[in-house]
């Protein structure tokens, strides 16, 4: 992986949420079209910090941390547009993200993890937690089938 982002702006700020929908759906996270440029921008509002790239104005890297700012930090929405793949962008992203971080002092900063994405991010120095170590995920089910949830 080279070092070809030159002429790549980075702003530590939120793209428009149109922009970042259309970025999202290349990833092919989101198959059934729910992130709404309505649903993105939401999301978007209620990141502690993001880091967007440009070529010439347009959006084509972006990667955000939600979290409390002080105990906890997760990375999220790292993405690079297909056609800037390989060229350093994400690397920086991920960098100016985990900097951020260690400038607020955050005592946890996570990530969320594409599949087959682990070496990248064991270059950025993240590391994998052990199958014993804490965390896990809602495996989602509908809410109304929740325990202790009625049904409506």
């Amino acid at each position: 992986m080279g070092d070809d982002s030159a002429g790549i702006e980075y702003r530590s700020s939120v793209p428009e949420a149109g922009a970042f929908a259309r970025l999202f759906a290349t990833t092919g996270w989101d198959p059934e079209g729910r992130l709404t440029a309505a649903r993105a921008a939401a999301a978007l509002a209620r990141s502690w910090y993001a880091v967007a790239a440009y070529d010439d104005g347009r959006l084509v890297g972006i990667g955000r941390i939600v979290g409390d700012g002080v105990l906890h930090a997760l990375l999220a929405d790292v993405v690079v547009d297909p056609g800037y793949r390989h060229r350093g962008i994400g690397s920086e992203i991920v960098r100016r993200l985990a900097a951020e971080c260690r400038e607020q002092d955050i005592m946890d900063t996570q990530l969320f993890c594409a599949r087959g994405k682990r070496p990248f991010y064991e270059r950025l120095g993240f590391v994998a937690r052990p199958d014993d170590a804490p965390g896990m995920e809602l495996a989602a089910p509908p809410l109304a089938e929740m325990p202790g949830r009625p049904i409506r």
